[in-house]
């Protein structure tokens, strides 16, 4: 009985504390994010993508503003769906001397480059929002039935390539063979 009970206790415990999803943003100490939504820190869509952008509203105004938070969004999408990262690091550790005049030279550097390259069908501005500080906002959003439609064309068009370049190999393979058969016939 006490399991049982212990259990039911449980289960409350994780239902209370896995209640509904807030709308408040998570405290920062910036006063620029005050009143800011949850989704300018945490972007959100529940079956599809979700990015936030942003630009400082200048001399140039509201809509340059806007075209440019809306291209950081996209931007951080793309990055999302697909990213190229090549990466080095380098590390040289040297020890010169002996004894107590001994010197130890360390040298370190690290070099990072990324690259998104996609087509983003259907992105969309979802929300807005102008910080006190005059930044704006933008939550961009690839809906989900869009996500849903790239995620089953990319998956066959890699078939159709598989099957194209099974194909080739098969055909290759013929070609070898008939080949060899004719050089048997012709004693080469």
């Amino acid at each position: 009985m006490k399991r049982i009970i212990l259990a039911v206790m449980f289960v409350a415990l994780v239902a209370v504390g896995c209640g509904g999803k807030s709308a408040e943003a998570p405290k920062v100490i910036d006063p620029c994010f005050n009143g800011a939504p949850a989704w300018v820190l945490s972007p959100e869509l529940e079956g599809g993508l979700a990015a936030s952008g942003s630009a400082k509203v200048g001399p140039a105004g509201m809509q340059f503003a806007k075209t440019e938070a809306m291209a950081a969004g996209r931007d951080e999408l793309a990055r999302i769906i697909s990213l190229k990262v090549q990466n080095m690091v380098k590390n040289f550790t040297q020890v010169t001397g002996v004894g107590d005049a001994q010197t130890v030279d360390k040298v370190s550097s690290q070099v990072s480059k990324q690259v998104a390259n996609e087509t983003l069908n259907g992105s969309r501005q979802k929300n807005i929002w102008q910080s006190p500080c005059g930044d704006l906002w933008i939550l961009v959003v690839l809906d989900p039935a869009v996500v849903k439609e790239q995620a089953k064309q990319a998956v066959q068009t890699s078939y159709k390539n598989d099957q194209a370049l099974w194909q080739q190999f098969q055909a290759k393979k013929a070609y070898e063979e008939l080949d060899k058969e004719i050089a048997k016939e012709f004693g080469q």
